[in-house]
């Protein structure tokens, strides 16, 4: 198919040069504001919502088939500059806070939006979120009702079709402030520990692994109690960081890691088990088959734009859980980490242009294929 003018003037490589210089750790409305004035400088309407998602669609009103597009915009602090590798004068590589976390995709997923021609009963929307590093508020205030969702994240252009959720919560355990002199006139929360943390070590134990997720893992991470060297302490809280796997909910969790710890420690420790507090939801595990045409579609279409076609598990949370149970993926350039150690979130981060470049590539054959008119 012919690319129009609009379509053939975006090039991902000069948007990602231009975005990732732009900070947008602290606040996204200057990224944001490049982000619209890009969209509408190719003839579409872009607005922001208020809760800060900027929102563009073409196509059908009215839709048999709605695809959305979806990424971040913000990035974690401190902000890390702009800086261009070059091999014998060309540009291999883009270096900067959110080159990869998530500029890099954004920018594969903004070619494959512009490049697309839907047909007449499909609608393509491309939906970006101002607050995916923190609370996801933005994600969590998005009411598409789309039936296919691909989200930027580095990938390594594999195709993730699902990711365990993450919950924290602490857990505090009561007794009865004593001197340490005369202990059994008290009741010593930290000494509840150990029935509790036995709980946890085999709270997993029986279940069945999910298929494409593995198992889910229940990790203590931070513990206090105590107020004096001298007394029996009558509190004590332990932190715990739970990547879960399908079908398990937030609120379920909850409850069935209460009951075990309960049963583990003695009948005069009081349990008591809270998830952490927060205005949005939790980003709970999702799944898709892996089966589904959108993934076969994209895999390929990674493959033959030069990416590996491998379909995996994403490794870390992600807002695409909250368009879950419609069929969704991630996908897009750079890599959360390689052999050297961490890159997004890094002071090293950065992405390869020609992943970037194959990225775009691969999102926009395969939107063709899926919503495109022929």
């Amino acid at each position: 198919m012919p690319e129009t003018a609009a379509q053939s003037t975006f090039d991902p490589i000069s948007f990602l040069e231009s975005a990732v210089p732009i900070a947008s750790n602290e606040d996204v409305s200057e990224m944001r504001e490049f982000l619209v004035e890009t969209i509408e400088s190719h003839g579409i309407e872009a607005g922001v919502d208020d809760a800060g998602n900027t929102l563009a669609s073409k196509g059908a009103a009215d839709p048999d088939t709605h695809l959305v597009f979806n990424t971040h915009i913000d990035t974690v602090s401190p902000h890390v500059p702009f800086e261009r590798d070059q091999i014998d004068g060309h540009l291999v590589r883009v270096r900067g806070r959110g080159s990869c976390d998530a500029k890099g995709p954004l920018a594969a997923l903004l070619a494959a939006f512009f490049a697309v021609d839907p047909r007449e009963d499909a609608r393509v929307t491309l939906a970006v979120t101002p607050d995916e590093e923190l609370l996801s508020t933005g994600a969590a205030a998005l009411d598409l009702d789309a039936d296919l969702y691909v989200v930027g994240e580095p990938t390594g252009l594999d195709v993730c079709p699902a990711a365990k959720g993450r919950f924290q919560g602490t857990l505090t355990l009561t007794g009865s402030a004593a001197h340490a002199a005369e202990s059994e006139s008290g009741i010593n929360a930290i000494a509840g520990l150990e029935g509790a943390l036995a709980a946890i070590r085999t709270f997993d134990d029986g279940r069945e692994s999910h298929p494409q997720l593995g198992s889910a893992s229940l990790t203590p991470t931070v513990v206090s109690g105590g107020e004096s060297t001298n007394q029996v302490p009558a509190e004590c809280e332990l932190v715990l960081d739970r990547r879960s796997v399908p079908p398990e909910t937030a609120e379920g969790f909850r409850t069935e890691l209460e009951s075990a710890v309960r049963e583990s420690v003695p009948d005069n420790v009081g349990v008591d088990f809270s998830l952490t507090d927060r205005p949005t939801p939790f980003l709970e595990a999702f799944a898709t088959d892996e089966s589904h045409e959108l993934v076969r579609t994209l895999a390929d279409a990674s493959e033959q734009a030069g990416g590996s076609g491998v379909v995996r598990p994403f490794t870390a949370a992600t807002e695409a859980s909250y368009f879950s149970p419609a069929p969704v993926i991630v996908f897009g350039p750079g890599d959360l980490a390689d052999d050297k150690g961490a890159v997004a979130h890094a002071e090293r981060e950065y992405v390869d242009v020609d992943d970037v470049r194959r990225a775009a590539s691969a999102l926009s054959d395969a939107t063709r294929r899926l919503v495109g008119a022929a």
